[in-house]
């Protein structure tokens, strides 16, 4: 029979020599010319390697796989329009699965099969190795290489141990049992980019191998697993070192094993109790048994171990000390601050207006929409943090974000039309305006801070500080409420602009609060509160006025001085806060609460 086949081939071959060229070139190879051949099922060929290789095509079974449709020459390219094989027998080109399936083959020459077989390893896997080559079935096939009932059989060609260990494991039993939960090599590994996890970081173990099944609430309650095992882990030592970016900390396969994960039932386990002293050994050489035996990441809320209930009982006495000591402290001085703002506001000599009545109000209204805007935004940012939990549940928050944006915008064009339509508002622009001094008065209190024999500039009603500051207010303000409309209007929006806008918004919108909420933060809150010449506070924003002293230090071009005109109005108890100078020629008052301060 094998010599018939010879026979058949040699006339093949003889025959091909014989077509005009131009067949050889322009007429593709049918599947049946392949199949006179490869047909046969004792062809065979002998490799480098000296081993026998089937070259026979099952007919059948290459119908029945997913490249039923396809051509013989649709895989071997090399020999499309070649009606003859090469002198030696055989395709001189391996199939590209990249022509059809390149994602895949993208991703698997970054897997540690396709990197070592860059590296000239041939033994390294390859499309076939997990496939097959003719015989090709979908991964839901029952029979499929790759379907959850084979895949470890089928990476077990070239794993043997691993596979063998992962069989015997609670992962590999549970599969027999036909759990769909139970983790494979793929689900671990990965699928085409297939990666080695044995230099994998202990955070990436914790979140994104292990932890993608054990935090699963469903999978826990399905396979009553305690559900608090993944968070347990990042409170104990080993979690906390692993999310610091050590790379040394014992994560999940450094106690529980890799592919052998017994349960701590079985006397082969890691965790068995048995071996405790062994598996921790691998980090704490020399330790005990008692060392071993203690509890790494245990939720105690519901244990009945005694060590546990003690260690419950000990941190919940704890927490109401905690409570109570640190209430008692915070009680005690917040009423000493308390009298110390009481004093403050009554100090004698604070009777110069610095804010008028609007000015006030503005900035009152201003204060709590910004605190309530960045409050609810970040909350709608980030919401696993406490401050979600403050405002409740996202339609809470989502819409006093939103209505705090309103007010913000409704606050702009109150304020918009102050200083348009009142003379005291007219005023406060005016003086806001940027100047040249503001700019020398800038570079000369640059010199004073560095040490140089320089005094401080002399500030009128408002220097460049103010000045700064308040016109960021009204560039955040535009910013943010264009933005902020983009957003909540993103629908209507739209219909007449690309989505990406929006995206551009957004990111907008994110970072400029950022820089709001930090430029408070550390410049207006230092100026009005921690600021040693005002604490505990400025509070001009209260009831407008401010001390003499304050005012000569800070502003001295606007104290009242002897034959000289007042841009401050000075009043007394019972006297109209609306006073202004007999001159007329400057505004009564400054618009702002400290040497930072905005009118609004």
């Amino acid at each position: 029979m094998k010599a018939l086949s010879l026979v058949r081939l040699a006339a093949v071959l003889f025959l091909g020599t014989l077509l005009p060229a131009r067949a050889q070139i322009d007429e593709p190879v049918p599947n049946d010319k392949c199949l006179e051949c490869h047909g046969m099922s004792d062809l065979t060929k002998t490799n480098a390697a000296g081993q026998t290789l089937s070259l026979f095509t099952d007919l059948a079974l290459l119908k029945a796989s997913v490249h039923t449709t396809n051509q013989c020459i649709d895989c071997h390219r090399d020999l499309a329009k070649a009606w003859e094989h090469p002198d030696d027998g055989h395709v001189t080109e391996p199939v590209q699965c990249a022509k059809c399936h390149e994602l895949q083959s993208a991703t698997y020459d970054a897997s540690v099969h396709g990197i070592a077989l860059r590296e000239g390893k041939l033994g390294a896997a390859t499309c076939k190795d997990c496939h097959g080559q003719h015989d090709i079935t979908r991964h839901s096939n029952p029979e499929s290489r790759t379907s959850f009932a084979h895949l470890a059989e089928t990476c077990g060609q070239c794993h043997i141990q691993e596979a063998a260990e992962l069989q015997a494991s609670v992962h590999g039993q549970a599969a027999a049992r036909g759990h769909r939960e139970a983790p494979t090599c793929i689900d671990c590994h990965a699928e085409h980019q297939i990666e080695t996890l044995r230099t994998a970081s202990p955070l990436k173990i914790a979140e994104q191998i292990c932890g993608k099944c054990h935090a699963s609430e469903r999978v826990n309650t399905r396979f009553r697993m305690p559900r608090r095992q993944v968070d347990t882990f990042f409170e104990s030592y080993h979690g906390l070192a692993a999310q610091g970016g050590s790379t040394r900390a014992a994560n999940c396969a450094s106690c529980h094993g890799w592919h052998n994960i017994l349960a701590s039932t079985n006397p082969d386990s890691t965790v068995n109790k048995a071996n405790l002293v062994k598996t921790c050994g691998q980090c704490h050489p020399g330790i005990g048994e008692n060392f071993a035996l203690g509890k790494v990441h245990v939720d105690d809320s519901l244990s009945s171990e005694t060590g546990l209930i003690i260690n419950r009982w000990v941190r919940r006495i704890y927490l109401g000390m905690i409570v109570v000591v640190v209430g008692l402290l915070g009680l005690h001085n917040g009423a000493v601050w308390f009298r110390k703002v009481r004093a403050a506001l009554q100090r004698p000599g604070r009777n110069l207006v610095r804010m008028d009545g609007p000015q006030r109000r503005q900035h009152a209204i201003l204060a709590v929409s910004f605190i309530l805007l960045a409050l609810t935004g970040f909350a709608l940012r980030f919401p696993d943090s406490w401050l979600s939990w403050i405002f409740g549940s996202e339609d809470v928050r989502r819409w006093l974000h939103r209505v705090s944006g309103a007010v913000l915008i409704g606050i702009g064009g109150w304020h918009l039309i102050y200083v348009t339509v009142t003379a005291e508002g007219r005023r406060l622009w005016y003086d806001l305006m940027p100047r040249p001094k503001d700019w020398r008065d800038l570079r000369q209190n640059v010199r004073h801070l560095a040490g140089q024999p320089v005094k401080r500039a002399q500030i009128a009603r408002f220097g460049y500080a103010e000045k700064l500051e308040y016109w960021a207010v009204v560039w955040g303000t535009i910013i943010m409420g264009v933005t902020g409309l983009m957003i909540w209007l993103k629908v209507d929006f739209t219909r007449w602009f690309p989505r990406w806008f929006i995206d551009v918004a957004i990111t907008i919108h994110y970072y400029e609060a950022i820089l709001a909420c930090l430029a408070i933060i550390v410049w207006h809150f230092y100026h009005v509160i921690f600021d040693p010449d005002v604490y505990p506070g400025n509070f001009a924003w209260l009831d407008g006025k401010v001390t003499r002293e304050w005012q000569e230090h800070e502003h001295p071009l606007e104290t009242p001085r002897a034959g000289g005109s007042s841009h401050v109005a000075e009043v007394s108890d019972g006297s109209q806060e609306n006073a202004v100078h007999p001159d007329h020629s400057t505004p009564p008052r400054a618009a702002s609460a400290d040497p930072g301060n905005k009118a609004l």
